[in-house]
């Protein structure tokens, strides 16, 4: 199963948007909030400046791409 890593900040709906779609999926995910500095500064590693910073099996994705996501896992849209 793929591994899918989410990198999120408060008041942020796409952050919300992207987890409850997962959540609606059965999808599990890991969420790293940025107020944690570790999070953070793994995520400026990726040169990623803005949240939802998602990592899908290992690669970056600099914006939320539900095809992909959806390929991945296996979701029919």
């Amino acid at each position: 199963m793929a591994h899918i890593t989410i990198y999120t900040q408060d008041d942020c709906p796409p952050c919300t948007f992207i987890k409850n779609y997962l959540a609606e999926h059965q999808i599990n995910f890991e969420e790293r909030h940025i107020s944690n500095h570790n999070y953070r500064n793994e995520m400026i590693n990726y040169d990623a400046f803005s949240t939802p910073f998602i990592v899908l099996d290992g690669e970056p994705m600099y914006q939320v791409d539900l095809d992909k996501i959806n390929q991945k896992f296996g979701i029919k849209s």
